[in-house]
């Protein structure tokens, strides 16, 4: 594609401003001139090659477009009879360099960025129009049938739309209107404007109408035009871009994005919060402060602010950007009340957005792919669920129990109101192990047996696993289940204060159960403490004085004793469907610690609310068994299905698909 920009004109009427230059070297800003910029816009916009056409002070004007030094290849053609005749002639005299799609322009024309790339962006041949301005006096105008272009002229006054004359054209509408040029300057009608040849093709050419509505693109005809297009420029210049990014990694889509949003002002960069990211997205690899400096290192970026919330309200209201750029991908799907929150915003001020395809490379979802390996590796992931308790506060973990449980916790999203929610961690719990093994709660599975089953959750997912440690076994046992633990990436390990062989809690006081020392258990605390190699494993010691129906005032006691051997984290339990002493547990804690994340398993109390939870002062909720719960009951279902009608069609309806469960698994 070439540009054709047509500079062959004297401009009588720009005074001294043409004294001694063409019209085109006439600053618009200080030290830009209407070539200079339009120029450095097409260089933008990705043309490499223009053919411009000279006249009066022709060595001025090639001498001063060479002095820019553009990466962009100018061709010169002089009209030698530009005295005497309309640019129809300065086009019939560069019709040799002409042969490509075209980018057709007046060297006297100012127009905004936006207005260019939707040329150049256009599928189709195109003039710009617009249906926003009155029809003026003595520029072009355009009539309009069935869509497409087929009368441009100064007198066209009756059913058409104010023109400029900046166009896009297709190689094969180019031609037809090129070989009528010929025709009429081949036989002396050089006199007029090159668009009286088109008008004598009747719509043969299939050009249509780009409607730019109130865009700057306009021509500087005199001093006074001058003058309104210095101001429209510097307003330009003023404007504001606003866009948000939670890329961690950058690639160069987000940069490409963030290039076109510079063509349309100045940019401001929102970053989304390492907490939002989190919660919609996935763990940030790299924290905010941190990718706030990259984009502040990002040359032309005005402002960088951050965005606390996937709503663009706040920021919207506090700076009211003129533009907010976003890829098209939000217009179906999760984030299209957010995408129509921000319509209705910008329309309460005049703002308006502006979307650009999405660009979905192969290559983007190998890097994510990448960061997604790299987030599943010992060291990150074990990490990571102090760092959501420090960046979130309040996280959720959903039992798994399988390599494809795992993946249903990884995957499952709930997306509503523009917002996402989906678990945090991983539940691995003895319950579940045990029972997925067809064996008896008793801590029966060897701990061998158990790293299996983390080692399958593990090799398919990235998300920081919560392991059930049951007793924790003998504290010269126990040492050795947390460098194996820490070693494997498994972020916690909660350990119960009870004794000899496990029964499971909810049998409270129904079974025999023996509750350890306080001081036997936080000798095994400090074992396990000290037999870590990193700060970031974690050691929850789960207290059963409630289950054992020992009292509040045993729980508490145990509690801050826990704490002080070194426990990272306290879990309280509960078989009662009433969480009244459960809150009561939190409250007298939080009067003394408010830091000690506290761990909760509402499987009894499940009327609560999570939000009620937090308020409360709880920092992880774990979901233990459902998914177990719930999946047998329909495999169960299924088996007597199949066993009552002698086939498998009835269970069809119960069924996933194979694709739907392959879909599910990711491949390498």
């Amino acid at each position: 594609m070439k540009a054709l920009i047509l500079n062959s004109g004297m401009g009588k009427r720009m005074g001294v401003y043409t004294k001694n230059q063409p019209k085109c070297m006439t600053e618009i800003s200080p030290s830009v001139t209407i070539i200079s910029r339009q120029l450095k816009q097409l260089v933008d916009a990705g043309i490499k090659e223009v053919v411009m056409t000279t006249g009066a002070f022709d060595s001025v004007l090639m001498d001063y477009c060479e002095s820019l030094d553009l990466p962009i290849d100018i061709s010169y053609v002089k009209n030698t009879r530009f005295k005497e005749t309309n640019y129809i002639y300065s086009i019939y005299c560069a019709r040799e360099e002409l042969d490509d799609d075209i980018i057709l322009m007046h060297g006297d024309l100012v127009f905004e960025n936006e207005v260019l790339d939707n040329v150049v962006n256009s599928e189709t041949s195109c003039m710009v129009v617009s249906s926003s301005l009155p029809l003026p006096e003595k520029d072009f105008k355009a009539v309009i049938k069935e869509k497409k272009i087929t009368q441009i002229g100064v007198d066209l006054f009756n059913k058409s739309i104010a023109a400029q004359p900046l166009y896009k054209l297709k190689k094969e509408d180019w031609r037809k209107w090129l070989d009528k040029i010929i025709e009429f300057c081949e036989k002396g009608i050089t006199n007029v404007y090159a668009e009286n040849a088109l008008n004598e093709l009747n719509g043969e050419c299939n050009i249509y109408p780009l409607d730019i509505g109130k865009s700057l693109c306009e021509e500087v005809d005199n001093p006074d035009d001058l003058l309104v297009a210095t101001l429209k420029v510097r307003q330009l210049s003023l404007r504001t871009v606003y866009l948000v990014f939670s890329a961690d990694i950058l690639h160069e889509g987000h940069i490409d994005l963030i290039k076109r949003a510079k063509r349309l002002g100045r940019v401001i960069i929102g970053v989304l919060s390492d907490k939002v990211v989190a919660t919609y997205k996935r763990f940030p690899l790299v924290p905010i402060e941190e990718r706030r400096a990259i984009f502040e290192s990002i040359s032309g970026v005005y402002k960088v602010v951050d965005q606390v919330t996937l709503s663009y309200k706040d920021n919207l209201l506090k700076y009211k950007p003129d533009i907010v750029v976003h890829g098209d991908d939000w217009r179906e799907g999760f984030q299209k009340p957010i995408r129509d929150e921000v319509v209705a915003i910008l329309a309460t001020y005049g703002g308006r957005l502006v979307e650009y395809p999405y660009s979905n490379r192969e290559r983007y979802k190998v890097i994510e792919e990448r960061v997604r390996r790299e987030l599943s590796l010992p060291d990150f992931r074990r990490a990571r669920l102090k760092k959501l308790l420090e960046i979130k506060g309040f996280i959720t973990a959903l039992e798994a129990h399988s390599g494809i449980t795992g993946l249903i916790v990884e995957q499952t999203k709930v997306f509503s109101n523009g917002g996402v929610k989906q678990f945090d961690a991983m539940w691995v719990s003895s319950l579940c192990d045990s029972t997925a093994k067809g064996k008896p709660d008793i801590e029966l599975v060897d701990m061998t047996s158990r790293y299996r089953t983390i080692d399958d959750i593990m090799e398919v997912t990235t998300k920081p696993i919560i392991f059930d440690g049951d007793t924790g076994g003998l504290t010269e046992h126990f040492v050795y289940t947390v460098r194996s633990l820490e070693r494997m990436g498994v972020s916690m390990v909660i350990i119960e204060d009870k004794t000899g062989l496990k029964k499971n809690s909810l049998f409270g006081t129904e079974v025999k159960q023996t509750q350890a020392t306080i001081e036997e258990f936080c000798e095994k605390i400090r074992a396990g403490k000290d037999a870590q190699k990193t700060s970031d494993f974690m050691i929850c010691a789960r207290i059963e004085s409630l289950i054992l129906e020992r009292g509040m005032e045993d729980a508490l006691e145990r509690a801050f004793a826990f704490v002080e051997a070194g426990a990272d984290a306290i879990m309280i339990h509960s078989r009662k469907k009433d969480p009244t002493e459960i809150f009561d547990f939190l409250k007298a804690f939080r009067d003394k610690n408010q830091i000690t994340p506290i761990v909760l398993v509402p499987t009894s109390f499940n009327t609560v609310y999570e939000d009620e939870f937090k308020k409360k002062g709880a920092n992880i909720i774990i979901y233990a068994n459902q998914l177990t719960r719930t999946g047998f009951p329909a495999m169960k279902d299924a088996a007597e299905t199949i066993l009552k009608n002698s086939r498998a069609k009835e269970c069809d309806d119960k069924c996933m698909s194979i694709k739907d469960i392959i879909n599910l698994i990711p491949g390498e």
